[in-house]
């Protein structure tokens, strides 16, 4: 297993080793002792899994305010995402920015995005299954977004009219809410 820093050096690339044969495959898609290496020591209390039956269905930008934020190891079982990962941390040399990852079955990849980070993906391809290991379980009342097409992240989806939710399609720019994750907050 590797890992390698994206653009914004906190958010990791990760890259488990398949082992493959006539049968099929194996892989280790997280070790502890294996990630602790590359500076995660993580202890996981939730696994999560998204199924999006089309393709442009687009879920984010998500996050969780303090105290109740969470870190996720994200990996696709099947099909593919272009994942992002947006710095939210007021104060940060990296505010604002986003790191793109394409992750598939086919790629194999995960991206660790950690706390202090919104996130959000939108699928390639139809009967996507996205799987997700978070370090903190999820609070309803921590729970919030930022707009996927807020024009001050710059982000390029690669898709004009996604498919979205009532929440994802309501939420507000980030220079519209208070600071998720304030100075000296992370």
């Amino acid at each position: 297993m590797t890992a390698a820093a994206c653009a914004i050096p906190d958010v990791l690339l990760i890259e488990p080793v398949r082992h493959g044969d006539a049968r099929g495959f194996f892989s280790e898609v997280w070790s502890r002792r294996a990630l602790a290496g590359h500076g995660l020591d993580i202890d996981f209390v939730q696994d999560n899994h998204a199924f999006s039956a089309t393709a442009g269905v687009l879920r984010g930008l998500h996050f969780q305010r303090p105290p109740s934020a969470q870190g996720k190891l994200v990996r696709v079982a099947r099909g593919a995402i272009l994942d992002i990962a947006v710095d939210i941390r007021e104060g940060s040399p990296s505010y604002g920015q986003h790191v793109a990852e394409v992750l598939s079955a086919a790629n194999w990849r995960q991206l660790w995005v950690p706390r202090g980070f919104a996130h959000g993906y939108v699928t390639l391809e139809p009967d996507t299954e996205v799987l997700y290991k978070t370090d903190a379980y999820y609070d309803r009342d921590a729970d919030a977004g930022i707009a996927w097409d807020d024009p001050a992240l710059g982000i390029d989806w690669g898709i004009a009219a996604p498919i979205l939710s009532d929440k994802d399609r309501n939420a507000e720019r980030l220079a519209d809410i208070p600071p998720p994750f304030p100075k000296g907050s992370w």
